[in-house]
């Protein structure tokens, strides 16, 4: 039976807004692209448990997010004079929508309503820069959940993370925060299904940082591995960060490189390299697994193609299968 992939694209010059296709897990091929709904920029896309899709969005000039029904009807705009927001994930314990705005380096909350409509709640503003040239104010690049239901940020401006207490009503109370190394850009996060670890994806200088997370916001450095081979001196451009369901492996992309790096995941939490892997593409920014774990697919914003790869589960390496399938300025991956 075929599953259903979403794409969040940029609609700077072919796109049109939010795309969906169907994936055949027996074949390991994409087909039947389709619009479903148009918007401007729909950069990171998330459903909720109602099926309902918010999405990175614009209107009239002003940026922030989009709300819409589970057969991709607008409910409403939430926005603002400026960028929109470049992260959307969706808290369905506290019918909460969290968004990060890199530009303005902030925080948001909305609320779900009942039809599925958001209202804005509360937000929270970053301060300090960095040391790269990237790096003159703050930009939130994520945010989401911890394990223990705490709200965490990645701040890439700051090289920080910011992690929140959040009220049933959705106000938000800043707890903690860890440094990384200067210059890191910190900018995804995933935390392991069994371990009490983190990895962290920096995409200024291409590492994953591997962090012990003792809950309550508190991080601990444990292991700092590259996504990069040992001899590239190009630009250092990471992307996007993903756990194997079972927690063995660990993939992460790397844009100007345009290729995703495959670890194992070892006995006490830290990383061993197994492979990097080509996407035959341009600017992969992001990429998802398959719901059975036996596929990966890797989507393109400066090439218009999605790659599939055939996945081992036994030893987290990936086998090419094919590399042209269109997809427009494609930065967002979900099967929902």
């Amino acid at each position: 039976m075929s599953q259903t992939i979403y794409f969040g694209t940029y609609t700077k010059k072919e796109s049109k807004g939010i795309y969906k296709a169907q994936f055949d897990p027996e074949t390991g091929t994409l087909s039947q692209l389709e619009l479903v709904a148009a918007e401007p920029n729909p950069t990171y896309i998330a459903f909720s448990e109602k099926g309902n899709l918010y999405s990175v969005g614009a209107e009239e000039g002003k940026g922030g997010i989009a709300s819409f029904t589970a057969d991709f009807q607008l409910l409403n705009h939430v926005v603002e004079e400026g960028a929109p927001l470049c992260y959307v994930s969706v808290d369905d314990k506290r019918q909460l929508v969290y968004g990060a705005n890199y530009h303005k380096g902030q925080v948001l909350v909305y609320q779900l309503e009942a039809d599925g409509r958001l209202s804005f709640v509360d937000q929270d503003t970053h301060q300090g820069s960095g040391p790269h040239a990237n790096q003159a104010s703050p930009h939130t690049h994520y945010a989401d959940l911890t394990p223990d239901q705490y709200l965490i940020t990645c701040d890439l401006g700051t090289d920080s993370l910011h992690v929140y207490d959040v009220s049933e009503e959705g106000n938000l109370t800043l707890i903690n925060q860890y440094q990384t190394a200067p210059g890191a850009g910190p900018r995804h996060l995933v935390f392991h299904p069994h371990y009490k670890t983190a990895y962290l994806i920096n995409e200024l200088n291409a590492t994953i940082d591997v962090l012990f997370y003792d809950g309550m916001g508190e991080f601990e450095h444990f292991q700092t591995v590259s996504t990069l081979p040992s001899d590239y001196d190009g630009q250092k451009w990471a992307s996007a960060i993903k756990l194997s369901a079972d927690g063995k492996f660990l993939y992460a992309s790397n844009r100007a490189h345009n290729s995703i790096a495959v670890f194992k995941v070892v006995a006490d939490g830290s990383l061993e390299l197994i492979e990097i892997v080509p996407t035959q593409g341009l600017n992969p920014r992001d990429f998802t697994l398959s719901p059975d774990q036996n596929h990966l697919i890797a989507a393109h914003q400066d090439s218009p193609n999605a790659t599939v790869f055939k996945r081992d589960p036994a030893s987290g390496k990936l086998t090419l299968l094919s590399d042209d399938f269109y997809v427009p300025e494609a930065v967002c991956t979900v099967f929902h």
